[in-house]
């Protein structure tokens, strides 16, 4: 992988972090706000968290091998 896919990479990972936050700091404002009276909102906000944690996490991981010098 050259540098410039590396860096492209590297700025994925941290927009990808950044969206993950945001979704774990609406799940924080679920409950420290409006739970239990908002408690149907939990399934879909819940998903969303983890599925841009994995997101991040795959990413993450493509970035460490790369810098590695590994196959992603």
């Amino acid at each position: 992988m050259s540098d410039e896919e590396i860096a492209a990479l590297d700025k994925e990972v941290k927009k990808l972090k950044r969206i993950a936050s945001e979704w774990a700091s609406q799940m924080h404002d679920l409950v420290e706000d409006r739970l239990p009276a908002a408690y149907q909102e939990i399934p879909g906000i819940a998903q969303s968290t983890y599925d841009a944690c994995k997101a991040w996490a795959d990413a993450n991981a493509r970035l460490a091998a790369a810098q590695k010098g590994q196959p992603a």
